[in-house]
């Protein structure tokens, strides 16, 4: 999304919106790449600290205040409680100011909560340990709202899917490597907890020192008043967020995610104990077979998505999350029971493949489901209160993580076995889908453009750059099938209202996919004069919101393959729209070689051209496409013209 921001960063790193050929060529660019390894640092430090200091709690000290089997708990609790206070505070303040100043202040306030940790490391005070949590907590409350409303403030929107992909890889990476060298080095003889003294500090110190490269990233809301009162600002937050119905429900299918992978990594210890019969190398296997399982699905977020925010991929995640977290439950509740395995031991059994294959599935599918809602959510919020967004999201994913706590705890107190939670949160996880979708019924539709694109046509995009990422604009293409809308969806990174003939939504299955779609219908006007005013007053009440309007100018399906001429209707709505002061764009469109596939109407039954009629009659992955033209300006369209544009993108 292109922002006063977005342009005055371009100054500093000029025409690299779009000169990277994928997602890890952002890695060699100033806009991102030192946010990166900024909040790559910052990830690792939390986690070694945490680790080393959980470890230290559990192995090491004796503590009749805070027995081992509480430590993971009340430590969970304090890192996790400043995100409920302070959130709404921190959106605020990352509105109101320059983000680069917000991150590089975090960063700051990082290397002093570190350098009371070395001191509380050294003499082995948990109380001071304890302090540290929570200000930790702290600093990635403050840093989270900054972290996610950095990038689409740098980042063109067709790169906010590979970005945010990135970010979710490097972030469980972080995670993992933290947690290895936290448990390695502060189990070293005698020196262990002076090194994780020195490692926490000089982590701080790079990641400071590397925000300082970071460009800047000027202030979206600087006349903002702060409101300090935590809990009417976090109120006043989720109210912001649930005035855009789309990004609200995102918000909270993004706290379900966290939810389940809550339920499994809260579990992971004693899972690998008491049913897998391993011990802790197998624990720490779990977790970096899921974290790598993340990070391989935040990576392949953008290979599938064609580089544009493709929320139909968050449909394909939640299936492949149950169908992986209820078969986990499958390959593991008949292992029988063992003497404890070593990491050698618990490799060496194939029935322990499936469990691991489980495990990196059902996370790999997670990342597919993460990455495109959060990108949604950068697209789709006002810049001028996006941090604000992030910090409700943030809110929410708390109360939703400690709600996981609670259930799994309760479900553990009556009875339920750990497979046994895995599969109720599988089945659950399917349930809360369906519901999700079907109150945001784009994720479903996107989600059948994306299947019908990759799976039954190998669908190819000339010019999709031309279909604008913001504004309202008017799209014409010509009608070769039934589901040349459908292809349209697939094409464009924003949701597309159609107006369709009114006979299309008598056809099965593809008229309750139109209604869904919030498709227009349209009659002739010699056959319903209501319905056709109506049909076009709608129409214009779309370009009056700011978004996209497609029209088929030929009127009907074609039965020949030609090109038919273009009708009137085009020009009705533009000039509608002039009236009142809006200005919408006319893109050309030309779908290619759809003409000879099922939903064609090239049979000929009875003397009349039908569709539907040959299953399967080009098999799967027959060559399609569509061809995106230049911008036509509203005062230069005619339909004879528009005509000889699209004629001319068959051509091409």
């Amino acid at each position: 999304m292109t922002t006063p921001a977005a342009a005055a960063t371009a100054a500093t790193a000029p025409h690299e919106a779009n000169a990277h050929a994928n997602q890890f060529a952002l890695l060699k660019q100033r806009r991102f790449a030192p946010f990166f390894w900024t909040q790559f640092a910052g990830a690792a430090n939390d986690n070694l600290f945490k680790f080393a200091f959980t470890v230290m709690v559990t192995y090491q000290l004796q503590l009749s205040w805070m027995p081992p089997a509480m430590a993971g708990l009340a430590i969970g609790a304090l890192f996790i409680l400043p995100f409920l206070l302070f959130s709404a505070t921190a959106g605020q303040l990352t509105d109101k100011f320059d983000k680069t100043k917000m991150i590089r202040f975090v960063k700051n306030l990082e290397i002093a909560i570190m350098l009371l940790a070395a001191w509380g490391f050294v003499t082995a005070d948990a109380v001071v340990l304890l302090g540290c949590v929570f200000l930790m907590g702290l600093h990635s409350t403050l840093f989270g709202p900054v972290k996610f409303a950095y990038l689409p403030q740098v980042l063109d929107a067709r790169e906010l899917t590979g970005g945010n992909g990135m970010v979710e890889m490097g972030t469980f990476v972080a995670i993992l490597l933290g947690q290895v060298a936290g448990g390695l080095l502060v189990a070293l003889p005698q020196v262990g907890h002076a090194t994780v003294a020195v490692a926490c500090v000089l982590l701080a110190l790079v990641g400071r020192g590397v925000a300082q490269a970071i460009p800047r990233a000027p202030a979206t809301d600087p006349g903002l008043v702060i409101n300090w009162n935590p809990f009417s600002e976090t109120w006043r937050n989720l109210q912001l967020a649930h005035g855009n119905i789309v990004v609200f429900r995102s918000l909270l299918g993004i706290s379900w995610m966290w939810f389940f992978g809550a339920v499994f990594l809260s579990q992971f210890p004693s899972f690998a104990k008491e049913v897998l019969h391993g011990d802790e190398q197998v624990a720490s296997l779990l977790l970096v077979v899921f974290s790598v399982g993340i990070g391989v699905g935040s990576l392949l977020c953008e290979t599938l998505s064609r580089r544009q925010v493709e929320i139909g991929l968050v449909p394909l995640g939640a299936i492949g999350m149950s169908v992986f977290a209820i078969d986990l439950y499958f390959a593991s509740r008949a292992l029988p029971p063992v003497a404890v395995m070593g990491l050698g031991a618990f490799v060496g059994q194939a029935a322990h493949w499936r469990v691991m294959a489980d495990l990196a599935l059902l996370s790999l599918f997670a990342g597919l489901y993460s990455v495109p809602m959060y990108a949604l959510i950068q697209l789709r919020s006002q810049p001028t209160h996006r941090a604000r967004i992030i910090a409700a999201n943030n809110i929410l994913n708390a109360l939703f993580m400690i709600g996981s706590s609670v259930i799994a705890g309760a479900l553990l107190g009556a009875g339920f076995t750990i497979p046994q939670i895995f599969l109720f949160t599988g089945i659950a996880n399917a349930v809360v889908a369906f519901y999700i979708f079907m109150l945001v019924p784009e994720y479903l539709l996107r989600f059948i453009a994306w299947m019908l694109s990759h799976f039954v046509y190998r669908f190819e995009i000339k010019g999709d750059e031309h279909i604008p990422t913001e504004g309202a604009a008017v799209l014409v293409c010509n009608h070769v099938s039934f589901i040349d809308a459908i292809l349209l969806m697939a094409a464009s990174p924003r949701p597309i209202r159609f107006i369709m003939d009114h006979r299309i939504f008598k056809v099965p299955v593809l008229g309750w996919l139109f209604r869904l779609a919030k498709a227009i219908p349209i009659a002739p006007q010699k056959e319903d004069p209501a319905a056709y005013e109506a049909a076009f007053a709608r129409a214009l009440g779309v370009l009056r919101e700011g978004d996209l309007l497609a029209i088929f100018p030929e009127g009907a399906i074609t039965r020949d393959g030609q090109l038919q001429p273009f009708k009137g209707g085009v020009m009705k709505i533009i000039e509608s729209a002039r009236a009142e002061g809006i200005e919408p764009p006319v893109i050309p469109m030309a779908l290619t070689n759809l003409w000879g596939s099922y939903f064609s109407r090239i049979e000929l039954r009875g003397g009349e051209n039908v569709a539907m009629a040959k299953p399967f009659r080009r098999g799967f992955f027959s060559r399609v496409g569509l061809h995106v033209g230049h911008a036509v300006p509203p005062v230069e369209v005619r339909p004879e013209a528009l005509q000889q544009r699209v004629s001319g993108l068959l051509a091409a």
